[in-house]
């Protein structure tokens, strides 16, 4: 038994409180292509005394649960959550930039759209916001390889160039590699415009 060395255990999943169970299982599985691996309520002898009223264990990959929902009723929606400590973002990664974009384009185009964009060097993000307003972020690396981008943070200032997906998209539809896409996001020739960022 290891008591001396940090083994580094990885992240594995997270816990949502909602009132919105239904609408929240809903947009993650049309968001992340969620899958509700399990689902209970509290039995009702036990309502009261539990402190929520029934649970969901969602995965969208080979984990048995990397979301899980606390629906506890009667909750009430603070108005000045962006003002109060909380959980700042959860972010999910894409394998290829074509997948970030495919993703913005079909959420777009069921009435989904993210909140802000950006372009940060080492990736490029799009900020959603679910039901319960957490910030959820869909990224992609755009060096395609974890040493890399690992070795750009580590050793270059960090950069923020707020990004118009739409811009992003219509450049790659015209041929535009990842690596150019990224080069030309970087130059400011995809910039934001008439969007409030929100932290």
């Amino acid at each position: 038994m290891n008591t001396e060395i940090t083994v580094h255990p990885k992240l594995h999943h997270y816990g949502l409180i909602t009132s919105n169970m239904n609408t929240m299982i809903n947009w993650y599985r049309t968001a992340l292509g969620m899958t509700v691996n399990h689902q209970e309520a509290v039995p009702a002898e036990q309502q009261g005394h539990a402190p929520f009223a029934g649970m969901a264990f969602l995965s969208n990959d080979e984990a048995d649960h990397r979301l899980v929902f606390f629906e506890v009723r009667d909750l009430v929606a603070d108005p000045d959550k962006h003002r109060h400590p909380r959980l700042q973002h959860v972010a999910f990664a894409c394998d290829t930039l074509d997948d970030l974009f495919g993703t913005y384009v079909r959420l777009k185009g069921l009435g989904i759209e993210p909140a802000w964009a950006a372009d940060h060097g080492v990736g490029t993000a799009f900020y959603y916001e679910d039901p319960d307003q957490n910030v959820v972020e869909i990224n992609v690396n755009n060096y395609g390889n974890a040493w890399t981008a690992t070795e750009h943070m580590r050793t270059s200032a960090p950069i923020t160039v707020a990004v118009d997906p739409e811009k992003m998209v219509t450049a790659r539809e015209a041929g535009a590699s990842p690596w150019e896409v990224h080069k030309r996001a970087v130059a400011g020739e995809f910039a934001l415009t008439n969007r409030r960022v929100r932290s």
